[in-house]
């Protein structure tokens, strides 16, 4: 794998593609808004980062990040993704997205209505319960003391282990939550979401390292 393809490229898709970069990948970088918008955070990343559409960034990826939000999501290229493992940073918000009501239910989580829009794909949910600036910061070299984890979710073995390798390359462990049914255990509202990488829970600028055994203690305290 040496190209990940980014449908969305703000705080998360931009960090997730920073990181990329780090690690010796190449990026495609797209938005809604076209990739003239792009040209700054290309030339930041370098020679190894490219802008083009999402259908662009569909196409070209070996990995490809989803981080749009919710609301949008029907928007995602479904023909260019078949077969690819397809990373979903995404969270439900109500306020921003207007209501689903099989979300509001529990019927269903977000990543699968996104698996449901992707049949083909390999989606694999990953990056939604973590600040940017925290993912950014905590990335570490594997095997670091102080290495942080993401909960993994995806209903394909294959996909998962993909992105386990990507996520080991990049700076962090994984923790493996099970199918994408269970990904409501780090979603908003719960003990794995967002304070797990905080120092002060009031206070989001100072991270904190979120090893894999707090994230599973974190994970398995959720509720519904």
């Amino acid at each position: 794998m040496t190209t990940v393809g980014l449908i969305g490229s703000g705080n998360i898709g931009g960090t997730v593609a920073r990181l990329a970069v780090a690690a010796g990948y190449d990026v495609v970088l797209s938005n809604s808004r076209g990739p003239e918008t792009l040209t700054d955070l290309v030339d930041e990343l370098g020679e190894h980062a490219s802008a083009g559409t999402a259908p662009d960034a569909a196409r070209v990826g070996d990995l490809v990040v989803v981080s749009v939000p919710l609301k949008a999501y029907r928007a995602v290229p479904v023909e260019p993704l078949a077969g690819k493992v397809v990373i979903d940073t995404n969270n439900y918000y109500p306020q921003r997205d207007g209501n689903f009501p099989e979300l509001d239910s529990g019927e269903i989580t977000s990543s699968e209505l996104l698996q449901r829009h992707l049949p083909d794909a390999r989606v694999v949910k990953v990056f939604n319960n973590i600040f940017f600036k925290h993912l950014d910061s905590l990335a570490r070299p594997s095997g670091a003391a102080d290495r942080s984890a993401l909960a993994i979710a995806g209903d394909d073995a294959a996909a998962k282990a993909e992105v386990t390798a990507f996520l080991d390359r990049i700076g962090y462990d994984a923790v493996d939550v099970g199918p994408l049914a269970e990904g409501w255990r780090y979603q908003p509202d719960t003990p794995a979401y967002g304070v797990l990488y905080s120092a002060d829970p009031n206070d989001w600028e100072h991270p904190k390292q979120g090893d894999a055994d707090t994230l599973r203690a974190s994970l398995a305290a959720a509720t519904r």
